[in-house]
This record gives C-alpha cells, structure tokens and sequence, in this order.
C-alpha cells in the first residue's frame, strides 16, 4: 500500500473518534476521582486497614476473570457491527449468562471457602467481599461495553463521573464527619456504585429478556477465549503480590505497597489508555505488522523511561498528603517507578500483539505461558526474603523478565523475511 493511503486512512480513523474525544475527557475525569477517592480512603483509614480493602480487591480482580470471561471485549466488536435488530439478542444473551455464571462462581467459592481462605491466607469474611466486589465489577464492566458497543459515549461518561462523584463524597463524608475507619464500609460501597452503574447502563441498553439464546452465548464464550486466557495470566501475575505480601508481611505493608506501586500504576493506566485509545490505535491497526513491532522495539527504551519519570514525579505530589502511615522513601519511589515503567512497556507490546488478531494472541499466550513460572517464582522468593521492599523488587523484574520474553518472541514471530500471506494466483497468470 501506498505511504499515502496509509497516512489517509489513520487521517480517517483520527477523524472518526474526534467527536468521541469529549466523552473520553470526561471519563477520564471521572478515572482521576476515582483515583483521588482512593487516596482518599487510604488516607483516612490507615496503612493496615487500606492494607485490607487492596487485598480484597486483588482477589476481586482475578475472580472477575473468570465472572466475565471477556465478554466486555466482545461486545465491544459485535455490538458496532450488529444490525439493530440482532443488540438486543446480543446485550441480553451477554447479561443473562455473565449474572448466572457470576452468581454460580460466587456459590462454589462459597462452598470452597475452607480451602481457599487457607490458600490465599484470608478470613471467609474477607473472601465473601472479595467475590461479591468481583460479581459487581463484573456487571459494572460488561455493562459499560454494552453502552461503548452502543456509541453511547456521553452517556456512559456521564454515568461514570456521576457515580465516581458520589462515591467520593460519600466516602469523604463517612470519614470526616462520621469518622468512620472500617475499610469494610468503603468495600459495600464500592459494590453498590458498581451495581448502581450497572442498573443504569442496563435501563440504556435495550436488554430484552426473550431474546436470550443458548446458541448465541456459546459462540461469544468461544469468540471471547483468547482474551480470557491472557486475562487470566496477567490477574494472577498482577495480583497475587498482594497475596504473597500479605502472607508474609502483613496487612499495614500492603497498604504503603499499593501506595508505591498500585495507585501510580492505575494513573498510568488512565493516562496509557486514553493515549492509546484517541492516537496510536488508528496508526497500530493500519500499519504492517513486521513494521509495527520493529517500531514497539525501538519505543520501548523511551515509553519505559517517560514513564517512570512521570510516576516518579506523580508520587511527589500525592505522598505529601498521605500522612505518616505513608513514609516517604525516594529509593523505594524509584524501585516502584521502574517497575512501572516496564509495566507500561509490557503493556504496549500487548496492544500492539492484539492489533494482529488470532495471531498475535498466540504469540501473547505463548510469551506469558513461558514467562509467568519465572515471573511468579520471582515474586514470592523476594517478598519472602524482603516483604515490601521485595514486592517492589519483584514487580519490577517480573516485567522486565516478561518483557523480554515478549520482545524476543515478537522479533522471530514478525520478521521481515518471515512467511507471507500469499495470495491464491488467478487464471490470468496460469496461463
């Protein structure tokens, strides 16, 4: 393809999402309150307690895997390219399945508690609220996708910043006027601003109860398989430090290691997404695939550095409001901003593997598979050997060791003088 049709499609696809650009601002906003609610709780309950709420949300996180099983990702795709009167097929199918596979996950773990609270070092309380923070996250996000999938922009903007805003108010409320300390509190209402969000998005979502299908929930499982398997990889390499720092150091250093490494990550997120979302898709989905990851490649050194500038920096502004329970400690800033850097690098190698399909899906399956015993390994000798210093430590050489895997993989996988598509030749040229 011409160089010129390539810069006139992704001119194209920029122009496309520009009128989006507004919604995004806004839901970006609403990301920042709820980052800000979250320094918020922090602060005022203490490291120990804020220890508690991080790790029920880690279990929440990697339960949410397997609740949702990517069918957010999936109505992202279908829905767009759905004729209208198939949606409401789609939405219901998605919502009916996901509500009954959550409520059935959250059953069985239940049931399991003996044995999982004893292998993830927690009380049956804990992990109740772990689940049902999981079942709302799950609804929360599968319905966001229905209202994304719709071009709902505004409105699901809308109602992230509406709830993001009660939620800090809220929990500003409870703790300045009631005093209230018990991160179990700010857990039960995170669930109900979830499931608030989620009752919403469903009111706008032209969910029909006698347009579920079995037929068609089995083909978005299957459509959704790839992205569940590395989801599943990342929830357990991204969150089960927090399981292990809890075992083996306590609850008060879970708290200042979500400080140092969970909230700067989380800003990068917002900030990455965003990016990636308005400017750098368009360009990764018109661009060749062996020109691509050569690109990644020589991007890496510069994202990873930017990066771990910027948290570093970040972490200066909000640890001088966090109080004494959050002592500052410049080197282990730095270790945490160098981890989340790599982070940042991983990250863009993933986005960049997924603008190839089934393809580089194999590719991003394969890399974790070869890199998560390492990476796991890693993380539990170091928290055992240095608690949150380790945790620091490990996080960042789990991403550098995955990040190499992945590098590696992507130049064999993509080289220039790899194997090509070839197109079937026509009678034309037999003859």
């Amino acid at each position: 393809m011409a160089r010129g049709d390539v810069r006139a499609r992704v001119a194209r696809a920029v122009d496309g999402h520009r009128w989006a650009a507004g919604p995004t601002l806004v839901s970006t906003l609403a990301s920042g309150v709820a980052a800000a609610t979250t320094l918020v709780i922090a602060r005022g309950i203490g490291a120990a307690a804020f220890g508690h709420f991080t790790v029920v949300l880690s279990i929440a996180l990697i339960v949410t895997v397997a609740m949702l099983t990517s069918l957010n990702y999936v109505m992202f795709q279908e829905l767009p390219r759905a004729e209208p009167a198939d949606r409401p097929a789609l939405v219901t199918t998605a919502l009916f399945s996901t509500l009954v596979l959550g409520t059935v996950l959250f059953a069985v773990g239940m049931l399991a508690a003996p044995l999982l609270t004893s292998a993830l070092g927690v009380d049956t309380r804990t992990l109740a609220f772990g689940l049902a923070l999981a079942l709302s996250m799950t609804v929360n996000q599968l319905t966001e996708s229905f209202l994304r999938g719709l071009k709902r922009f505004t409105l699901v903007a809308a109602l992230k910043l509406a709830v993001a805003v009660a939620y800090l108010a809220g929990s500003a409320y409870c703790l300045l006027v009631l005093g209230v300390e018990d991160a179990e509190v700010y857990l039960g209402a995170l669930i109900v601003t979830n499931l608030v969000f989620a009752a919403m998005a469903v009111a706008g979502s032209g969910v029909a109860p006698r347009s579920w299908s079995p037929a068609l929930a089995r083909s978005l499982y299957r459509h959704g398989a790839y992205v569940t398997v590395i989801a599943t990889f990342t929830a357990v390499l991204f969150g089960v430090d927090v399981i292990f720092l809890n075992h083996w150091a306590g609850k008060a250093d879970v708290g200042v290691y979500s400080l140092y490494n969970g909230f700067p990550k989380r800003l990068l997120g917002v900030v990455f997404t965003d990016g990636i979302g308005l400017v750098l898709l368009p360009m990764m989905a018109t661009m060749a695939k062996p020109a691509l990851m050569r690109k990644v490649a020589r991007l890496a050194p510069v994202v990873a550095g930017v990066t771990t500038v910027f948290s570093f920096a970040a972490s200066l502004v909000f640890f001088l409001v966090m109080g004494e329970e959050y002592p500052y400690s410049v080197g282990l800033m730095a270790l945490a901003s160098v981890g989340i850097g790599a982070h940042t690098v991983f990250n863009l190698y993933f986005v960049a593997l997924s603008m190839d399909g089934v393809r580089g899906a194999k590719v991003f399956i394969a890399c974790l598979a070869a890199g998560t015993p390492a990476a796991l390994a890693c993380q539990a000798v170091c928290i055992a050997w240095q608690g949150l210093v380790g945790g620091l430590i490990a996080f960042a050489l789990s991403n550098l060791i995955l990040v190499a895997v992945v590098a590696v993989a992507a130049r064999r996988a993509y080289r220039p003088d790899g194997p090509v598509a070839v197109t079937p030749p026509t009678k034309e040229a037999d003859r």
